[in-house]
């Protein structure tokens, strides 16, 4: 009797220790892939399709699983560069086409290493299935937490957790900021992936998964937010608009200022007939004023301030620019009080490079011809920003600050009783703008505080403490909104605990790649052996 081998050829050949079995077919897999990039862009504004980032995190999850590290590295590069070339576009139109790709790359290498680490994973979520939505949490949650502070103090834009303006998940915020948000977005994604990979084979395991994952979408339903209970106060923010958008902005500061000045005045004028409500406050955006208005050269612009701010009859919080210490700049938020004008301040704390501060002059020249439109590099405060403007303590963020963690904190554990985001958008477009407010809606949540964004072009608006964004105006027009908001001085679990949540879940998706690598090499031992 003969016996006949039949040799079998995958159609990848898995280098020693890489799991077994078989993966997606290589062109499903690189589909998979786009549709994950796809998939998280529509998640967020402009489109605002939430829940398209869970089906990009299972799309991105079953294009790698099964494969080696390189393999996973490549795929989800593939998901991060179509993503942020498209969500970063806006950087374009201040930066130009070199370095909005450099950053668009940049951000993809991080989602590309994070894909990398899930795919070695593999033979762990093999072993125990159960353990695939929760790496994919603390993966895309760690993959997160480095992204945020690096290179250069981190750029966090296309969190998971700012997708998820409109989803239940969003009250998640309140319980552990952030990073809970995105760790309970990217663990439906995975229930969704374990679903999608047994489906055929066991139809009722999967809808049962399905269950489930519904059920933790409608969870944040249960999940309590934080009620401001003090005092009401009436807030003004003032849009005052630029005469052209783009970089030709700076060349437009005096026009720029009587604008926000005009707006301001006109509000007094509806005050005094009777058809606006008289505001405790009145907040300004930032560059609302790039004319130095503490130095005697720039009297004129002091003035004009002074002139708001006693028309409306209540403290302006500007957002302007004061030359120093040397030759270099500050970005700061200024109370001008009527009568006496100029007060206390808050200096950003956070500027951004290659924007306000020009790291790597010589080397970004040869990326950019812009690079030297940044003739004075900003410096940033030291403290918290917490000003007392009016009735109220107001924890203000500036630009971008709102995107990182710690800066918004801070400012609701030193007092703040309600949040300012003061931005300029004018060197962007409205999906920035619109990027920027679910930022805004988010801390609103986490920390339990009404909170407003006021932007020199738009958008502008109020978010509620429970999420909801009202007011909103319109981008590129000059406007005006007067809110009644409530104080604050309670704490949400979220500010309680600060980091602790992120820490934790990023010990959980250091401790799977841990487990991983134990398991892929107790096989290949058991392979060598053989």
């Amino acid at each position: 009797m003969t016996t006949v081998e039949v040799a079998t050829t995958p159609t990848e050949v898995a280098p020693p220790g890489a799991p077994s079995g078989a993966a997606l077919p290589r062109w499903l897999a690189v589909a998979a892939a786009l549709g994950a990039g796809e998939a998280l862009l529509v998640a967020f504004p402009n489109y605002g399709l939430w829940w398209c980032a869970p089906i990009g995190v299972a799309l991105l999850a079953l294009a790698v699983h099964r494969r080696g590290f390189w393999a996973g590295t490549g795929l989800g590069a593939l998901t991060g560069l179509t993503w942020y070339v498209m969500l970063l576009s806006w950087t374009r139109i201040v930066g130009g086409t070199a370095p909005w790709l450099i950053l668009s790359l940049l951000e993809a290498g991080f989602l590309a290493l994070m894909a990398g680490a899930a795919a070695w994973c593999s033979p762990l979520v093999d072993r125990y299935r159960w353990t695939w939505p929760l790496l994919t949490g603390a993966l895309w949650t760690a993959q997160e937490a480095l992204r945020d502070r690096v290179p250069f103090g981190g750029f966090p834009w296309g969190r998971l957790a700012f997708s998820q303006g409109n989803s239940p998940l969003l009250r998640y915020a309140a319980v552990g900021g952030a990073p809970l948000v995105t760790f309970v977005v990217a663990l439906a994604g995975g229930l969704l992936a374990w679903a999608l990979w047994i489906g055929l084979r066991s139809p009722v395991r999967a809808g049962a998964l399905l269950a489930v994952l519904v059920a933790l979408g409608l969870s944040g339903l249960a999940v309590p937010t934080g009620t401001p209970a003090g005092p009401p106060v009436t807030v003004a923010i003032v849009q005052g608009n630029v005469p052209r958008l783009g970089l030709e902005f700076n060349a437009q500061r005096r026009a720029v200022l009587d604008n926000h000045v005009d707006a301001t005045l006109a509000l007094a004028a509806q005050v005094r007939q009777g058809t606006a409500t008289q505001p405790d406050l009145v907040v300004w955006p930032e560059n609302a004023s790039d004319i130095d208005p503490l130095i005697a050269e720039d009297a004129d612009a002091r003035a004009r301030i002074s002139q708001a701010a006693d028309a409306i009859r209540a403290p302006i919080l500007v957002g302007t620019l004061l030359y120093g210490p040397g030759d270099h700049t500050r970005n700061v938020a200024l109370v001008w009080q009527p009568g006496t004008g100029p007060g206390d301040t808050y200096v950003k704390r956070h500027p951004v490079p290659f924007a306000e501060y020009m790291p790597l002059r010589s080397l970004a020249r040869l990326v950019s011809d812009r690079v030297d439109l940044v003739r004075s590099d900003f410096v940033g405060g030291d403290r918290p920003g917490v000003l007392r403007v009016g009735p109220a303590r107001v924890g203000v963020a500036i630009c971008f600050e709102v995107a990182y963690d710690g800066l918004v904190r801070d400012t609701v554990t030193g007092g703040a009783q309600l949040l300012a985001v003061q931005t300029n958008n004018a060197d962007f477009d409205p999906a920035e703008a619109g990027q920027q407010l679910a930022m805004v809606r988010l801390r609103a949540v986490e920390h339990g505080r009404d909170a407003l964004m006021v932007s020199t072009v738009g958008i502008s608006g109020f978010a509620t403490a429970d999420g909801r964004a009202t007011d909103l105006t319109g981008f590129n027009t000059r406007a005006v909104r007067v809110r009644q908001l409530r104080l604050g001085t309670d704490r949400t679990l979220a500010t309680a605990v600060g980091p602790a949540p992120e820490d934790m879940l990023v010990g959980l998706g250091v401790l799977g790649l841990a487990a991983a690598t134990l398991l892929r090499r107790r096989i290949r031992q058991t392979r060598e052996e053989l």
